[in-house]
């Protein structure tokens, strides 16, 4: 019999990609509930009863004051009820825990500017940053993504290249250093790249659609069970979601799901 593996996924202050995470998660075999970030900082529901954290997409605080600053500001901050620690501290725990953490988009920008990704030395401090897109705009098209084959992601294990709609207009991936952006590339922590139609990661537009430092699409931890992204995998776990399922041959399940039934199964081998 399966293991039972139990997702939350975060919803409020303007994310509005919540249900497609979580029927995300269900598709791959889990429970999952959607929960408002008012019922953490409450103090009714807690992290400890989960094994896969999704931090979802959308116009988290309507994208001002910067790409979800001001959210990550809130986790760093606030203090749960009825507790001492922040949220940030139990998202920490949970990590230290050995469970599992995405975020897509918003929560992508959440995990960097919390300093939870890409903590390449254990340490939780910023050294990345997802800012305006390059060409000043909001982008919204699908988009080829290399994999590391090398990396130690536990979602992109056994995958080499995906094709998945990117959403924003802050999606451009900058680091505080050429020295941080190095050591992504020699630990293999820079798990997805934009890239042209036969896989070459590619700094031209429109292939790379916001001018990533390193043309850098998602980015993992050392243990590679932290996973960000800009691209949503949620938005394709279906052929019908691809633009061109009706003139294409396609697999019934779409590309992201892929990476939730690796998460999943993840969960099941090595947590549960």
């Amino acid at each position: 019999m399966a293991k039972t593996v139990k997702a939350i996924v975060i919803a409020g202050n303007g994310t509005n990609c919540e249900r497609e995470v979580a029927n995300a998660c269900k598709l791959a075999g889990a429970e999952a509930d959607i929960v408002h970030i008012a019922e953490l900082l409450a103090g009714r529901v807690n992290l400890n009863d989960y094994h896969f954290l999704n931090l979802a997409g959308g116009f988290l605080d309507g994208d001002d004051l910067g790409s979800a600053k001001a959210g990550a500001n809130r986790l760093l901050h606030a203090s749960v009820a009825d507790s001492t620690a922040t949220v940030a501290e139990q998202i920490q725990q949970f990590i230290a825990d050995g469970k599992l953490v995405m975020g897509v988009c918003n929560g992508f920008q959440l995990l960097v500017k919390m300093g939870l990704l890409p903590a390449i030395d254990g340490k939780y401090k910023q050294s990345c940053s997802l800012t305006n897109n390059e060409r000043g705009r909001f982008e919204n098209r699908w988009s080829w993504l290399q994999v590391d084959p090398d990396s130690p992601c536990v979602y992109t294990r056994g995958l080499t290249g995906l094709y998945l709609p990117v959403r924003h207009g802050e999606g451009r991936f900058v680091t505080d250093s050429p020295e941080t952006l190095q050591r992504l590339e020699e630990l293999h922590l820079s798990v997805l790249k934009y890239a042209d139609c036969d896989l070459h990661p590619t700094m031209e537009f429109p292939d790379n659609p916001n001018g990533s430092d390193g043309a850098i699409a998602g980015i993992c931890d050392p243990t590679g069970r932290l996973f960000g992204l800009m691209p949503h995998p949620e938005a394709f776990t279906h052929r019908t979601h691809h633009p061109r399922w009706t003139r294409e041959t396609l697999a019934e399940d779409g590309a992201g799901l892929l990476l939730y039934r690796n998460a999943v199964r993840f969960i099941q081998q090595e947590l549960i």
